[in-house]
């Protein structure tokens, strides 16, 4: 039995990889380059478009634990992730032209796999089928997913962080260092003084936005706010936010600044750098004017300004179950942030998933959801008994792991031993899934 794939990013593609891993013959069906979206820039598979960042990689920290259950999971992803990293202190951080040019070499290059480009508009009810076309679903698709989850859908914005060239950027006026001194100092700091925050303050509100259209209502995802949107909520916020100076001391004057802007590297050759924190929706006049207030961004030139795009997901809690599996259409799996998870790692996490449930499918098992104590089994715990009525996505956090039996006082501690538990019960159960599909191909 086949199993249908849409949508190629990073979900779709990890989600394509496990299935084939496991014996599982896969048509992906990717609608780029036939038709773009408003925020992809190519054809490739796992194309990042928001930053190239997939959070921090230091140990026994909730992103980490999340990426090493992938790694022992084989992911595809996480390991071509490592081959194209740049560098970027704790966090991993990835050339995103290398990065998905080697996925789509690799996903295109498996016999299981049979990559087509096309829309698909229709959903086949009696195929095993994983949709995972992302926060930017065609509108077509989107009202196949309404038809077949009798819901409307909940939408939210996101948004997309500005790139300058990096010969633009004045070395004279900043300096190099990592936030709490985490990791190697390869982030670019641009510190400010107070007279040149409340400037730059001031121009950020007075900036003139995107004018909205008759269709749009701007519901920003809490956790992904526009610099000025975050600026609104009060003078010091974005010092308190991703102007936050904390760690970064000028090694120059051997103090630390009023507020700082850090920029991270974009790509391996390093002659370019992204804004971290720094998405908007503001015009792109007034980004280059406002952003050029930056003490050694005075003569940025710009290779992307900021941008805002429409993200579009299901209300999970009312549709799917802890498999990814629709509860009313279970042949039908969700994966990615369409599901409701929210960021890189947890979309590849969720495909993963769906590619081993789907995988299970084939071979006439019924699926297992992952372990309430690991990563995997608490994100898709969240997704799946949120409050339905106010549902938002969710990034993988300890809050979301249940609490360990024993109270552990320092933090670092129950830390560690919540991720030790995690990998233990996580090994168990990648076990009993593999196990369940090779005894079945065995059989066949």
């Amino acid at each position: 039995m086949r199993v249908a794939i849409v949508g190629a990013g990073l979900a779709g593609s990890e989600a394509a990889w496990q299935c084939a891993r496991r014996g599982v013959e896969v048509d992906l069906f990717e609608m780029r380059p036939v038709r773009s979206t408003p925020a992809h820039q190519t054809g490739d598979f796992a194309e990042l478009v928001c930053s190239n960042s997939l959070k921090s990689d230091t140990e026994n920290t909730a992103p980490w634990l999340l990426k090493e259950e992938m790694r022992r999971a084989g992911s595809l992803l996480m390991q071509t992730a490592h081959e194209c990293a740049v560098p970027a202190g704790h966090a991993l951080a990835v050339d995103r032209t290398t990065f998905a040019a080697k996925v789509t070499e690799a996903i295109t290059s498996e016999p299981l796999i049979q990559v087509r480009r096309e829309e698909v508009t229709a959903v086949d009810e009696s195929q095993i089928t994983i949709i995972a076309t992302g926060p930017l679903t065609s509108d077509a698709l989107s009202q196949e997913i309404a038809r077949l989850s009798g819901a409307s859908h909940l939408y939210f914005f996101d948004s997309i962080s500005p790139i300058v060239e990096a010969d633009s950027i004045d070395m004279a006026k900043v300096y190099l260092a990592a936030r709490y001194d985490k990791g190697s100092a390869d982030y670019i700091n641009c510190p400010m003084s107070k007279d040149e925050y409340d400037h730059f303050y001031d121009a950020l509100l007075e900036a003139q936005p995107v004018e909205e259209r008759d269709w749009e209502k701007l519901n920003y995802f809490e956790g992904c706010l526009p610099i000025e949107e975050i600026a609104r909520r009060g003078r010091d916020t974005l010092r308190f936010g991703p102007m936050k100076p904390v760690g970064l001391k000028d090694p120059r004057t051997g103090k630390m600044p009023y507020a700082v802007v850090q920029l991270r590297q974009e790509n391996l050759r390093a002659d370019s750098y992204n804004l971290v924190g720094f998405q908007n929706h503001l015009k792109f006049g007034e980004q280059a004017r406002v952003l050029r207030l930056i003490p050694g961004l005075e003569q940025a030139r710009f290779l992307r300004y900021g941008q805002i795009h429409r993200n579009t997901y299901i209300n999970a809690p009312t549709l799917l179950t802890e498999t990814l599996q629709m509860k009313q259409h279970p042949t039908a799996l969700f994966a990615g942030q369409i599901c409701g998870v929210e960021g890189y790692v947890e979309s590849i996490a969720a495909g993963l998933m769906a590619g081993v449930h789907a995988a299970a499918l084939t071979a006439g098992s019924v699926p297992v959801p992952p372990p309430r104590a690991t990563a995997f089994g608490s994100l898709t715990h969240y997704i799946t008994h949120a409050d339905a009525r106010k549902f938002q996505p969710a990034n993988i956090t300890f809050d979301l792991l249940p609490p360990l039996e024993q109270n552990v006082r320092d933090r670092q501690e129950r830390h560690r031993q919540q991720c030790a538990l995690a990998l233990r019960e996580f090994d168990r159960w990648l076990a009993a899934a593999e196990s369940a599909v090779t005894t079945h191909n065995q059989a066949s």
